[in-house]
């Protein structure tokens, strides 16, 4: 098939047609496969049950569902539901929102495809192409294949900081980064995917101020975050303002199905966007919006986040920690600690073989996991070995493999290491 340039760069390597790939032969395997890589939510019973109760009431509801699934809305999505959450912030989080602050797309993912070309690529007037900044690195898989045009990227290490007990945490490096060039937003997954980082309140003050300096939008990606999901075990105030774009999902409440992103921003983005979906997909789909509508109208939303979900995942977190560790214990690891999302990200120092070989040794024994080469967009040329000695690993899916998994892992791992140094493994 004889493709254009762009058709070539989407048939290329694309970590996340991998990861999307594995995921669906997750699915097709019913089971046999050890889940740790994909990005799926857990099946909580507490949550599905709520789910059920609220998607029956729909049904329950004369003309409610034909209405979400047989009738198109405007391309800025669902106005009940728009209405619904900016009631919602302005109670809980104190944002200054409404309606009109508020576009809904089929996924977050769906989202960063016209946000990131409106805002950086080639400008029609001779100024330099405009790229997004990602302030750390590594950072979503997901952003890496998103632009039109090469280079959309551009990405600053992270710095390193090493803690207690075999944990680490990256943080903004700040020195210089309100001096790079031909900016057009500057974008922070929060907590970061992959490696459950969460920036500080600080570090957001920070980049917002270096945003506003150079006039353009902080876009900050909460897809794991407060004020919902709420994965989140430790303190991240929800920021806002005009000069901000909050993305948010349905997808990790355990609702990816349905694919509603959100998204919060001033009017004229808003606007932007609500053109862009009207071009690329008509407009949102509703039934997601219409049970998001209902849990927040019913008043069970926040109370599902931070009752149900964010407990299930700090528990997960913890023992998932301790049973890596403990299968590590002798060897130079060190995982990030576990601030929020569903992921652990571990760093094995001066790894024998590369992470994408770790991958495959793992795949054969029907354990996946995601290589870490794939989430540094924006520094793809860059030589830092730190990019070919990382995993992510979820602990998402059923307990009992992911219990497996994780010692399969810890396996593959101590012989990596004892290969290169001729002791055997236990």
């Amino acid at each position: 098939m004889d493709v254009s340039a762009y058709g070539r760069r989407l048939l290329g390597d694309s970590g996340t047609r991998s990861l999307m790939d594995d995921l669906g032969a997750i699915a097709a395997a019913g089971g046999a496969i050890m889940n740790l890589g994909g990005g799926s939510p857990s099946l909580i019973p507490a949550a599905e049950a709520t789910f059920r109760r609220h998607m029956e009431s729909l049904l329950r509801r004369e003309g409610a569902f034909e209405r979400a699934i047989g009738l198109y809305g405007g391309p800025e999505g669902d106005r009940d539901f728009a209405n619904a959450l900016a009631a919602l912030f302005r109670r809980e989080v104190g944002w200054k929102v409404t309606a009109r602050n508020i576009a809904l797309t089929n996924g977050s993912q769906s989202a960063f495809l016209p946000l990131f070309n409106l805002l950086a690529g080639p400008m029609d007037d001779g100024r330099p192409a405009r790229r997004i900044l990602l302030p750390l690195s590594p950072e979503y898989i997901g952003y890496a294949d998103l632009g039109f045009t090469p280079g959309l990227f551009t990405a600053r290490r992270s710095t390193i900081h090493e803690l207690d007990d075999k944990l680490f945490k990256y943080g903004v490096d700040f020195d210089g980064l309100d001096a790079v060039e031909d900016i057009g937003a500057i974008c922070v997954s929060r907590p970061t995917n992959p490696t459950g980082n969460v920036i500080t309140d600080e570090e957001v003050e920070r980049l917002g101020a270096i945003a506003r300096a150079r006039g353009v939008p902080l876009i900050l990606d909460t897809a794991y975050g407060a004020p919902f999901p709420g994965i989140v075990f430790g303190e991240s105030t929800p920021v806002w303002d005009e000069h901000t774009v909050v993305c948010m999902s349905l997808s990790k409440l355990g609702l990816p199905g349905f694919r509603t992103g959100i998204v919060i921003a001033n009017e004229e983005l808003i606007e932007a966007l609500a053109a862009a979906t009207a071009i690329y997909c008509l407009s949102p789909g509703r039934l997601g919006p219409a049970l998001g509508t209902k849990l927040i109208e019913n008043g069970a939303l926040l109370p599902l986040a931070r009752d149900v979900i964010r407990p299930h995942y700090a528990e997960r977190a913890a023992r998932a920690v301790e049973r890596l560790r403990a299968g590590l214990n002798d060897y130079p690891i060190r995982i990030h600690k576990p601030e929020g999302a569903f992921f652990l990200w571990l760093w094995m120092p001066g790894l024998p073989i590369t992470n994408a070989a770790l991958y495959e040794r793992l795949k054969q024994r029907d354990v996946i996991v995601v290589s870490g080469h794939y989430f540094f967009p924006g520094r793809e040329d860059d030589d830092w070995p730190h990019k070919r000695e990382c995993i992510r690993i979820s602990y998402a899916d059923d307990w009992e493999r992911t219990e497996r998994g994780l010692d399969i892992i810890a396996e593959e791992v101590r012989r990596a290491y004892d290969g290169a140094i001729g002791r055997r493994t236990a």
